[in-house]
Formats: C-alpha cells, sequence, structure tokens
C-alpha cells in the first residue's frame, strides 16, 4: 500500500513548472496576436469583400 501512496504523490507532476509554461504560452499568444491581428483582420475584411462583391 506504500507504493501506491508514494507513486500518488509523485504524479502530482511540478506545478510551478506548469504555471510557468502556461503563462509563458499565454504571453507568446498575445505577443503573436499583438503582431499579426491587423494583417489578419485586413486580410479577412478583403476575403469578405471579394465574396460579397463589395
Amino acid at each position: 500500500m506504500e507504493g501506491w501512496k508514494e507513486r500518488v504523490r509523485d504524479d502530482r507532476g511540478d506545478v510551478p513548472g506548469w504555471v510557468l509554461i502556461t503563462l509563458m504560452t499565454a504571453g507568446l499568444v498575445a505577443t503573436i496576436w499583438a503582431l499579426a491581428g491587423p494583417a489578419l483582420s485586413d486580410m479577412f475584411i478583403t476575403a469578405l469583400e471579394s465574396v460579397t462583391g463589395g
């Protein structure tokens, strides 16, 4: 039974590491969005105008 408890304790993982990965991913997404957002918006508007004929 002790082996089971020890295994469960080991499976919790490295919480600070996961928090850091999550924050870094969110920061990366926000940076890419800030840089590419206007270009993607222009592409979307152009595509809609070409479809609707406006």
